[in-house]
């Protein structure tokens, strides 16, 4: 059996202070990234059945020729079937970065896809905003560019009548913003915030790109956003927007964007308990998410007067959408969670809520779902273990032992490490966990990771704190 004591063991150098410095640099660095990747990633709605009738030609690349030649027919076929079935083949080929150059260099391209756009037949003009999709997600900014001429007429159509034709626009719209600058300076004095605020789609612009960081762009904002009351009546359609539209956050915390966003968290909390409808994750989901990302970049602890429900509700109604989570959609815990980690990271006062609520059993109970959940629940803890004796001394040892001997069990190396450093807290602020810890085979699970190359650091580390603290 392995002996700590007979290896040499360096002075003890990750002291409280700098254990607490680093984790905060770190989660800081992890919650940027997230919230980076979220907001630069793009959508791509594509309908089965359709792709299905394509058959070969989704899988086709096309010459100039080919695309000419579907273009002339799409605008002077012989009858609408015809023409709506050429429109159909070039959006098959233009999911080929190949074909999509050969159409873009191409002289009045893209004015006859927009004439086709702003046509009179509802299907031509279906199938138009479809093509102008298969570009908007090009990964090329000379792509989308060379889609700036239709960008006015995407954005009329956000008024339309048809949900899946809006929806159709607004995700093409933000697949264009996270690409190109020239698109999101143009789209800005074209109306691109009145829009999005008046557009009634659960869905809409989850891509919009938050890159709009100029004077124009505050005074847009400050000129449209609601101050008399937290959004009144249009709270339900503003939201699913905010996630991308969050051009600087302390402005939109300036404007009530916390307090409004709490205030729906309780109401959907309230509302999965009345309702079976399956739809409601398609706005819960944008409320997690832009709570999440407010609280990136600006700490809680900091906005406390902005914020009216720093209180155990807002904790409250998070686990009853945790729950609901567990229950309609699994995939998306980790959102809640990261909420939770968020919320938890800088704030004492939900800490507290947490442990006062009793929700650290349910909160371990999440653990064996997946490693990405495991992790999560495990910062969320080290958020709590990190405020001090007092918080410790309510996680341990209680359903938090076995469970973190459970996780050290474990193979996959985040999981483990995330452990560890909970372990590593709770010796610094309780050093009686230590010799709990050993006594029920801590030192086997330990044992198990002391040759890996990512983990015998930190396994070295936390055998200082257990044995100098």
């Amino acid at each position: 059996m392995w002996n700590p004591r007979q290896r040499r063991l360096k002075p003890l150098a990750c002291g409280m202070e700098e254990l607490r410095r680093r984790r905060r640099e770190r989660e800081a660095a992890l919650r940027k990234a997230r919230r980076e990747q979220q907001l630069v990633s793009k959508r791509l709605l594509r309908e089965d059945a359709q792709e299905e009738i394509g058959g070969e030609a989704a899988a086709t690349t096309l010459g100039e020729a080919e695309v000419q030649q579907l273009l002339r027919l799409a605008q002077w076929g012989t009858d609408e079937k015809e023409r709506e079935k050429a429109l159909v083949s070039l959006r098959h080929g233009l999911q080929h970065p190949e074909t999509q150059q050969t159409f873009i260099r191409l002289e009045s391209s893209m004015r006859t896809l927009v004439g086709l756009l702003t046509s009179n037949r509802a299907l031509l003009q279906l199938e138009a905003a479809r093509c102008l999709h298969e570009l908007s997600h090009s990964e090329q900014s000379t792509v989308a560019e060379a889609c700036l001429p239709a960008t006015s007429y995407l954005l009329t159509y956000l008024s339309g009548h048809s949900s899946d034709f809006i929806e159709l626009c607004l995700y093409t719209l933000g697949n264009l913003i996270v690409e190109s600058e020239a698109v999101r300076r143009q789209l800005l004095p074209q109306g691109i915030i009145p829009a999005l605020a008046a557009c009634i789609q659960l869905y809409f612009c989850w891509q919009l790109y938050p890159g709009l960081h100029s004077p124009e762009a505050h005074a847009a904002i400050d000129a449209t956003w609601p101050k008399a009351e937290p959004w009144g009546g249009c709270g339900v359609c503003l939201v699913p927007s905010l996630h991308h539209l969050q051009v600087n956050n302390a402005l939109l915390i300036t404007h009530g964007a916390l307090s409004t966003l709490g205030l729906l968290l309780l109401d959907l909390a309230g509302a999965v308990q009345r309702t079976e409808d399956a739809g409601l994750e398609l706005l819960i989901c944008p409320v997690i998410r832009c709570l999440s990302n407010l609280l990136t970049d600006v700490p809680v602890e900091a906005v406390g007067g902005q914020m009216e429900l720093i209180d155990e509700r807002v904790m409250a109604a998070l686990f009853i959408l945790l729950q609901f989570f567990l229950q309609k959609q699994p995939s998306l815990l980790p959102e809640g969670l990261w909420l939770l980690n968020n919320l938890t990271a800088n704030s004492p006062t939900f800490c507290t809520s947490l442990l006062s609520l009793d929700l650290i059993e349910p909160l371990l109970q999440l653990v064996p779902l997946s490693n990405v959940v495991s992790v999560l629940v495990l910062t969320v803890l080290c958020n709590v273990a990190e405020k001090g004796p007092a918080y410790c001394q309510h996680l341990w040892p209680g359903p938090l032992l076995p469970c973190l001997l459970n996780t050290l069990a474990l193979s996959d190396t985040e999981v483990v490490g995330q452990s560890l450093e909970l372990l590593q807290l709770l010796f610094l602020y309780q050093p009686e966990a230590a010799q709990d810890f050993l006594q029920q085979s801590g030192l086997q699970a330990l044992e198990r990771h002391q040759e890996e190359a990512q983990l015998q650091d930190r396994v070295h580390a936390l055998w200082q704190t257990a044995l100098h603290g």
